[in-house]
């Protein structure tokens, strides 16, 4: 498995998305991206982190950047938990894991499986919190992976990371 880390190129990818996209990141080129990958929808941690992205909307808008959220389910559970929900961040299906990996943000679930809110994980495999900040040249500047998951990266901390890029 691959492991991005900063100074890196950004792996291109195209997945589906919420709102009938589809999401390509070398479309993004000129712009600076923050990747926010997640284990699943409906969760507890990844409902507060992306409610959070939610309930600060406009400082997130303020930033100069596109945020956009990754996770193996489908688009169709996406949609349902942006309109529960409310949220405001898009969100793309990556359910092979195929960018997921590219990434090097995959972990084996395992005997954890049990303990754990997720119900399908692909291959045995799970995604863990992550945040990649993308530049507007396509390169990493920012890496943030969480194997546990147990937190997430606030609004400050996109914003702290944004603010190095100049």
């Amino acid at each position: 498995m691959a492991k991005i880390d900063v100074g890196d190129a950004a792996p291109d990818f195209e997945l589906p998305g919420t709102g009938g996209r589809v999401f390509r990141l070398s479309e993004h080129r000129g712009r600076n991206v923050v990747l926010a990958f997640y284990p699943g929808d409906a969760t507890t941690v990844c409902t507060k982190q992306f409610c959070s992205y939610r309930d600060n909307s406009e400082r997130l808008d303020g930033l100069d950047a596109e945020v956009i959220g990754i996770s193996p389910q489908s688009v169709d559970s996406h949609e349902r938990w942006v309109e529960e929900q409310e949220l405001n961040v898009p969100l793309l299906a990556d359910e092979q894991l195929e960018v997921s990996k590219l990434y090097g943000v995959t972990g084996w679930l395992g005997p954890l499986a049990r303990f754990t809110e997720l119900k399908d994980a692909p291959g045995g495999r799970y995604v863990m919190r992550s945040i990649f900040v993308v530049d507007r040249e396509g390169i990493v500047r920012h890496r943030h992976v969480s194997r546990t998951g147990a937190t997430f990266q606030s609004v400050g901390d996109i914003e702290r990371a944004l603010a190095t890029l100049g």
